[in-house]
């Protein structure tokens, strides 16, 4: 059984190994030459996760963030030629945000750096171990969690 000590313990391991696991990732990034938030590679993936391009109130949404924030995002998205605003066809007021072929490119690149990094995070476990973690992650994320 579980002490709150030992729970606070294993938070605490969590978060440095979160932390560990951006760091990697950021330098793999560095090192292809991108620059590009956490916040923008994270409205990027969610953009490439649509139908359809969506509205910026979808992403807000999705993200849960207040509308502005997700026009500052893609502001700086759109000046790097990653995203496009695109009128909505059957409603000239609406705007939707598209991927250009840039912020694909910049994805697969998110991507290829993402698995980078979790190889060198989780380069000491055996294949067996990261089986074994990824369902208990699966178990954790996949929980309703608590209710407020």
């Amino acid at each position: 059984m579980s002490t709150p000590d030992a729970d606070g313990l294993l938070a605490e391991q969590l978060l440095r190994l979160t932390r560990r696991l951006h760091r990697s990732q950021k330098r793999q990034l560095e090192w292809a030459g991108m620059a590009i938030t956490p916040a923008q590679s994270r409205l990027l993936r969610t953009v490439a996760h649509f139908e359809e391009p969506p509205r910026m109130a979808d992403l807000a949404d999705r993200l849960e963030v207040v509308p502005r924030a997700v026009t500052s995002l893609v502001d700086g998205l759109e000046a790097g030629g990653r995203v496009r605003r695109v009128p909505d066809p059957t409603n000239r007021r609406v705007t939707r945000i598209e991927l250009t072929d840039t912020g694909r490119t910049t994805l697969r690149t998110l991507r290829d750096a993402r698995r980078a990094a979790a190889e060198d995070v989780l380069a000491p476990l055996t294949a067996e171990q990261r089986e074994v973690l990824a369902g208990l992650l699966s178990t954790l994320v996949d929980s309703p969690g608590p209710r407020c």
